[in-house]
């Protein structure tokens, strides 16, 4: 019999940080053993399965590498250490992200050692296009920095509502960012991609929840920017995150891929409610994601001028009928062939319709989308407190906002795009999150989404007095990712380097 792929192996191990802990003598391991190197053949089927990826650990020492090699040359100089977990029971190898290291500075390694850090999902190192692209979770950041550690805890329900909605979400964005008048961008670092931005956004939508993660049969991961043209990120997503009940090394659960531009995600949120809201062949809770790492060509290029606008980052929502913070009331989707913007097959940037993008394809599908929904449901937009809308630029969204009668009062806590640039399938989830941190109980949310293609996806939803319980779970929201004190801005050069990542 032959054996499965290393990198398969790898990731299963690595990328959710996985060990065993003997029930009898307590020993851990940072493996998968049958038996206890103490206890001996008395602990077979006393080995239980830990997990490290949702805690802290420590960093004990570390040191500076200044000559990596092939595969890390891109990283440039990195710090490099030992990180413990349960007060020094498990010890391994990981390595410092999110830090850029110039060309002869030094590193008080004393100011680092001792300090708590956070498990993050990244690239491992460098390969040629036609690899496999190699992950782990052996990458950390301070826990007292711009990611702080926050508890994964299951709550047991409380209560079902009739309609399905939103139970809890995640917005996930880097530490980086690039300033360019009044618009400021987020960007990747170099180890970040869509793939990684959707784990970190899946996993922080599972803490504000407090779902069981064994309870979401449904995962659809929505994305312009996968960096396959053929392989699903979403099964990469639902392992990580240990999505379905686990049969050995397989998760049981759904997971499937979406691409319609910009709406690639919120095309889902009408399936996932419906799946959670059918009683025979359903599941109790389905996961939407909407990730990308904007691509746009240098500025100085044919497409270049795409460069102003784009960013980087992903955002989940969780859809169930337990403990629903925003219920849905209702939805209307309108499609057409609208040539605006596209990416044709193996190539590396996209291109746009310049003036063609506006009236014919971005503002008649959101009008059609905003205004057929409120027929549907008798609404005025006094009846609406907060509308979002797509945000490709800081403009569109609030012209099409005031062309529907919307007041600032009712749009502004959504505009997001100077602060992280257009997040693309991320664009109007992000809206939807800004609104979600702030809103009270029994207020309605109107979003309309827009895909390049085209296609507008309106929804309108209702939140509940559980909004704010579930707030306290919520450390990373939109405002602090915005206003996060331990930001870091970069200039352009650094800024494209970090965008073509490892």
């Amino acid at each position: 019999m032959s054996s499965e792929p290393i990198e398969r192996r790898v990731s299963y191990l690595g990328d959710r940080l996985r060990g065993r802990r003997c029930q009898i003598c307590g020993k851990e391991y940072f493996e998968l053993r049958d038996y206890c190197g103490n206890c001996g053949r008395k602990s077979f089927g006393k080995m239980v399965d830990i997990d490290f990826f949702y805690e802290k650990g420590r960093l004990e020492l570390c040191t500076l590498v200044n000559e990596p090699t092939n595969k890390f040359t891109k990283l440039g100089s990195y710090i490099y250490g030992v990180v413990s977990f349960h007060e020094g029971k498990i010890r391994v190898p990981g390595r410092l992200t999110d830090k850029l290291i110039k060309n002869g500075e030094t590193v008080d390694f004393s100011s680092l050692e001792g300090r708590e850090v956070v498990p993050r999902f990244r690239r491992r190192y460098s390969v040629e296009r036609s690899e496999i692209i190699p992950t782990i979770s052996l990458a950390f950041t301070f826990a007292d920095e711009h990611y702080p550690h926050q508890d994964y805890r299951v709550v047991k329900p409380n209560k079902e509502y009739t309609s399905p909605g939103i139970v809890g979400y995640g917005m996930y964005t880097s530490r980086f960012r690039i300033k360019e008048g009044n618009i400021e961008r987020a960007v990747p670092f170099i180890d970040e991609d869509a793939i990684t931005a959707a784990v970190e956004a899946g996993k922080l939508a599972l803490i504000h929840s407090g779902v069981d993660n064994s309870l979401v049969g449904k995962i659809y991961v929505g994305s312009e920017s996968n960096p396959y043209a053929v392989k699903p990120i979403a099964s990469k997503v639902a392992q990580v995150l240990r999505l379905g009940e686990e049969d050995e090394d397989v998760q049981g659960v759904d997971a499937v891929d979406t691409e319609f531009a910009c709406k690639a995600a919120t095309s889902m949120f009408k399936d996932a409610a419906s799946l959670v809201n059918y009683p025979k062949i359903g599941v109790p809770y389905a996961m939407v994601i909407g990730t990308d790492n904007s691509q746009a060509a240098p500025r100085d290029s044919p497409g270049g001028e795409l460069d102003l606008f784009v960013g980087f980052g992903g955002c989940a929502y969780v859809f169930g009928k337990n403990d629903v913070i925003a219920e849905l009331e209702g939805w209307y989707s309108c499609t057409s062939d609208t040539p605006d913007f596209w990416r044709r097959d193996g190539e590396p940037y996209p291109m746009h319709g310049g003036r063609f993008t506006g009236d014919p394809a971005y503002f008649k599908h959101i009008r059609k989308a905003a205004k057929r929904l409120m027929e549907r449901l008798n609404l005025q937009t006094s009846d609406i407190n907060y509308f979002v809308a797509h945000q490709p630029n800081p403009q569109f969204p609030v012209r099409i906002a005031k062309e529907l009668g919307f007041k600032e009062e009712q749009y502004l806590t959504s505009l997001q795009v100077a602060k992280f640039g257009n997040t693309y399938s991320g664009s109007s989830p992000v809206g939807l999150a800004a609104v979600l941190d702030i809103a009270k109980p029994n207020e309605r949310i109107l979003i309309v989404s827009y895909g390049s293609g085209a296609g507008s996806d309106a929804y309108s939803f209702m939140t509940t007095s559980q909004i704010i319980e579930k707030r306290q779970r919520q450390k990373l929201t939109v405002k602090y990712h915005a206003e996060n004190p331990f930001l870091e801005y970069v200039d352009y050069t650094t800024y494209r380097r970090l965008k073509l990542g490892m």
